[in-house]
Order: C-alpha cells, then sequence, then structure tokens
C-alpha cells in the first residue's frame, strides 16, 4: 500500500539523490517525479534489449529439453528446421513456451526495478508513477478501457483477415494454453509492459527529446513488437496501434503510470473473460462461431520457419 509521501507528485527540481544515502533518524524522504527519472534513456533501451532477449532464450530453456526426450538432437542436420516445426505443432511444446512467459516476465521486472530504484536505493512506486490524483478517478480509466476495447473489437473487424494469427493458433492449441495465456494477460502483462514502455521508456525520453517525440517513439516500439504475433492480420495491429497510441496519451497528460495500467487491464481483463468463455459458450451454443481471441498482449516465442 502506498503511503502518503510516495502518493504526492514534487516539483522536478526536488533532488532525488538523497536515497542514496541514509535519511536521519525521524526525517521525511522526498517523493518522486515520474517526468524526472534518475535513469537515462541508455539504461532504459539496455532493459528493452533485455528483455527481448529473454523472450527468446527463457522458452528455449524449456522447449530444448523437451525436445531432446522427443529424440531431435543438435548434431541433426535439419535441426533447427525440425525444432521450428515442434514448436509450432506439438501442443505440449507449445504450451511449454506460454508458460514460458512468467518466468520472463519476473525477470524482466526485476531489471526494471533495478533501474528505476538503483537497487532499492529509491522508491520503486512513486518513482515510476503509481498514483491516482481522485478517489473516483479509476472509474474514468475503467470506462476509458471498455470504451478502447470495443472500438478496437469494432476497428478489428472491419480491417481483419480471415486467416489466423499466430496467437490465434497457440490459444486455440489446448485449453492449458487459453488459460494460461488467460491469467498472464491479467496477471502479468499490463504491469510489465506499462513498466517497461509508459514507465522505463517513455519518462527519458520525454526529459530528453520533450513528450510529443516520445509518444510517438513509445507507440511506435510497442506496435511494432506485437507485430509478429498478430500478422497478417491488419485488424488486430491497428487495434493494438490505438491501444498503445492513448495509453501513451494518457501517460503525457497525466504525468503518472496507473492509469495507463488501469487501462491496460481492464483492456486484457475483458479479453481474459472472452478466452475463458468460449470453449464454454460452443457447448451451450453448438452453432455459434468461434470467438477467435486476438487482443491479448502477450510477448510470445515465434521460431523461423
Amino acid at each position: 500500500m502506498l503511503n502518503s509521501n510516495e502518493a504526492t507528485a514534487i516539483h522536478p527540481a526536488d533532488d532525488l539523490k538523497s536515497y542514496v544515502t541514509p535519511l536521519a533518524e525521524g526525517s521525511q524522504p522526498p517523493t518522486a517525479n515520474a517526468d524526472d527519472p534518475a535513469w537515462g534513456i541508455g539504461s532504459a533501451i539496455f532493459v528493452w534489449i533485455a528483455s527481448l532477449v529473454l523472450m527468446v532464450f527463457v522458452p528455449l530453456l524449456l522447449l530444448l529439453p523437451y525436445a531432446s526426450s522427443k529424440g531431435l538432437h543438435t548434431s541433426d542436420p535439419n535441426y533447427v528446421k525440425a525444432l521450428a516445426e515442434l514448436a509450432l505443432s506439438d501442443k505440449t511444446a507449445v504450451l511449454l513456451q506460454v508458460l514460458a512467459i512468467l518466468p520472463t516476465h519476473l525477470l524482466t521486472f526485476v531489471l526494471i526495478w533495478a533501474v528505476v530504484t538503483r537497487f532499492g536505493k529509491r522508491p520503486f512506486w512513486a518513482t515510476i508513477g503509481w498514483r491516482l490524483s481522485g478517489r473516483f478517478e479509476i472509474w474514468l480509466w475503467v470506462g476509458l478501457g471498455v470504451v478502447l476495447f470495443i472500438v478496437g473489437s469494432t476497428l478489428a473487424w472491419l480491417l481483419g483477415s480471415a486467416k489466423p494469427t499466430q496467437l490465434e493458433q497457440i490459444i486455440n492449441s489446448s485449453l492449458a494454453a487459453r488459460y494460461t495465456i488467460s491469467i498472464l494477460a491479467v496477471g502479468t502483462a499490463p504491469f510489465v509492459e506499462e513498466f517497461m514502455y509508459r514507465g522505463l521508456l517513455y519518462a527519458p525520453l520525454q526529459k530528453l527529446a520533450g513528450a510529443p517525440t516520445a509518444v510517438v517513439l513509445v507507440l511506435a516500439l510497442f506496435t511494432i513488437i506485437h507485430v509478429p504475433q498478430y500478422w497478417p492480420n491488419v485488424g488486430v495491429i491497428a487495434a493494438v496501434a490505438l491501444l498503445s497510441i492513448v495509453l501513451t496519451l494518457v501517460r503525457a497528460f497525466t504525468h503518472r503510470l496507473l492509469p495507463c495500467i488501469i487501462i491496460h487491464l481492464v483492456f486484457n481483463g475483458i479479453q481474459a473473460v472472452l478466452l475463458i468463455a468460449e470453449p464454454y459458450a460452443q457447448k451451450i451454443l453448438p452453432g455459434s462461431e468461434p470467438v477467435n481471441p486476438t487482443f491479448v498482449l502477450l510477448p510470445l516465442l515465434h521460431f523461423i520457419r
């Protein structure tokens, strides 16, 4: 729970360096300003690149032993191709990649925490922008999340493609994969993605180049990183771009990260409910069409075909 000091914004000129040295007994620490980060763009880009590397290698740590148990060996001349086929077609292999998202998210959060707090010398929540300006403000962001989901769904329907995306194939591979993605879509994805893009990356970018440039760069990075999941469905990619635009503008105008997390959480939460409900709806209404959810914003491993 946040204390009153962590929830109070201060002027950018206030000195954050006092967090590095011990405070005198009984004194109150200065609060942090999310728009005046103590870390630079170099540290933010390093963590972003490290998160991409984790997205590849953490799933491999789970997938390679399973591939070996299925008779695939690195000495085989067609090993990479066989591994790619296994990763895309074997239900257990697909589930292992989905399960790998959790440690990937946790390790990414540790990296973000280390940079934001300088290994515990600064408060994380206040520094990242975890606060609301009013008691009832949360309902504004919940409502915006619902509206965004409706508009995004309409946009995806109007511009969408009948060809299933890789994420749809993963979701439909097994109930275990569907449930795991649903849980992660609410439990970790909105937090880690917002900490990374609208928190760690946006703050130094707007300080260095100004808010307009930071908004464009962050929404572009957030959208591009999701393209492999949803290609070739232009409608879903457009919906992701819309979400990114709104989230980044909210961060720019409110100077806080918590509203973005609430919106993202509601957006993903609605889709998670649909993901879980769809198989049961098919049993109750056997003549209905599958929902084919496509909005869960999770980074998944994509092998070269």
